[in-house]
């Protein structure tokens, strides 16, 4: 038996250590650390509610709005506040715009590059690929960084400034449009289409998102030159439909009113998601404390303790292991293209990056109807005075996948604060009954080289999650 240590991985924003243990050339078993502790539930206790809309979008420069939006749900909760129609969609679209940013770099920045590196010198694609997404030097950056600027755009329109934006508020947003606005909202989002069609897919976006089988996908890939069909040769070349499959059990909470809340379970199917099944598990965590759910966690470090080899906590749903992200969403919603592949394939590495670029193609086209649906002279936010005491739940879909942010509120003034988010789900360590987090059952059986510094197939795995690290232990 070989112990091996992995990291830091490239391009992953945050800390992360893989530590594998190799016996005949497979990982036997996988323990992943998050090293950085950082405490953010601590600093919440004591502070006025509305505090948190300051404090939780600086837990991540990545994905804020989604932190943002948890906490303006929790407090939304806690008032027992309904924003007005403009406030719900300015809130869907800023959200969708940060997450379809996030896929966007996922793709062209952090995991096709991987690709682009000498051991693939010798495959057929090679240097269609190392033409395309070599890191620096690829043509694809040039494409794809002005589009996205333009598209972020969005932000300062509707949200003052990315990241940490105040404009969402648990009554609506707080960052009324004009027409003029409007009109340029709706001519950003055309641009942003243009690229997708244009480079990403090579055809119309409402033809990708009905794809509704692995034939239909196979068929419309014949001849087509573009950014998904390349990386479509290369998944198929590297077999990436057989490598990263962990539990097949998928958790949302729901997106935009487009995407549903629940549970996938490869034994039983779909079912409703009961937020009330979700606990923490602090067994392998450098945590004091119980198993608790998150309304009554605590966040205790206790970094000499026995057992421990992370920050992260163990989130569990009836104490089963989640995944969460696109390919959640997609396989709670329904997706056909995506269930299909799960069902014959498993959660693999390919089908979490299809999932990513399939929203692309879905939820642009909606956010052209709400900006649309958008109406300049009507109400946007809401308001209303703070109980005393009370609670709320948040709970959201960054692009990563299940965020919820759990409030408890006494004389005033925050008395608990916890979190949890999507790569604390996926990244989580073991639980009480030795049961491995979705990456760790992901590497698991993996074949690897030993001596290999830095294996390819382990940073496609990893990377197939998208962690965000500093979200992990916030």
């Amino acid at each position: 038996m070989t112990t091996r240590i992995l990291g830091p991985f490239n391009r992953v924003e945050g800390d992360l250590e893989v530590h594998l243990d190799i016996a005949d050339g497979r990982v036997a078993a996988a323990r992943v650390n998050s090293p950085l502790y950082r405490g953010f539930e601590q600093m919440l206790p004591g502070k006025s509610p509305l505090d948190a809309l300051v404090i939780v979008p600086r837990i991540c420069g990545i994905c804020s709005v989604s932190q943002s939006a948890a906490a303006v749900a929790a407090l939304r909760d806690l008032i027992g506040l309904t924003p007005p129609p403009n406030g719900r969609l300015a809130e869907k679209l800023i959200g969708a715009c940060e997450n379809l940013a996030d896929h966007l770099t996922h793709f062209y920045l952090f995991f096709m590059p991987d690709f682009a590196r000498p051991v693939y010198r010798a495959r057929s694609w090679f240097a269609t690929v190392e033409a395309r997404f070599r890191a620096v030097t690829g043509s694809a950056a040039a494409d794809m960084l002005p589009a996205r600027a333009e598209f972020m755009h969005l932000m300062g329109l509707m949200a003052g400034k990315w990241p940490h934006t105040l404009s969402l508020q648990p009554g609506g947003t707080s960052r009324p449009l004009e027409q003029a606005e409007i009109l340029r909202l709706i001519t950003l989002l055309r641009g942003f289409r243009r690229f997708l069609e244009r480079h990403t897919f090579g055809d119309v976006l409402e033809a990708i998102a009905d794809l509704d089988s692995l034939a239909a996908l196979n068929d419309w890939r014949q001849g087509r030159q573009s950014d998904l069909a390349l990386f479509l040769a290369v998944a198929d070349d590297l077999e990436l439909h057989k490598l990263g499959r962990a539990s097949d059990r998928f958790l949302s909470h729901g997106a935009y009113g487009l995407f549903e809340a629940g549970i996938w379970n490869e034994d039983s199917g779909p079912a409703p998601l009961d937020a009330a099944a979700i606990a923490e598990d602090v067994s392998h965590a450098w945590m004091a404390g119980l198993t608790l759910p998150p309304a009554e966690g605590l966040t205790r470090p206790l970094p000499d303790k026995a057992d421990a080899y992370t920050w992260c906590k163990a989130p569990r749903y009836a104490g089963q292991v989640m995944e969460t992200g696109a390919l959640a969403r997609q396989m709670v919603s329904g997706h056909a293209l995506i269930r299909e592949c799960v069902a014959t394939h498993g959660g693999s590495v390919q089908a979490r990056v299809l999932a990513r670029l399939l929203e692309l193609a879905i939820v642009l086209p909606e956010m052209e109807r709400w900006a649309r649906a958008l109406t300049p002279g009507e109400t946007w936010c809401h308001h209303a005075d703070l109980p005393d005491s009370g609670s709320g739940i948040g709970l959201v879909e960054a692009a990563r996948g299940a965020l919820g942010h759990w409030l408890s509120v006494r004389h005033g003034r925050i008395e608990n604060y916890q979190i949890i988010a999507p790569t604390t789900w996926n990244f989580s360590p073991r639980d009480t009954a030795g049961n491995p987090g979705a990456l760790e059952q992901a590497l698991a059986g993996m074949e690897i080289e030993a001596n290999d510094p830095m294996p390819a197939a382990v940073q496609h795995v990893v990377r197939s999650f998208d962690p965000c690290m500093v979200c992990t232990v916030h």
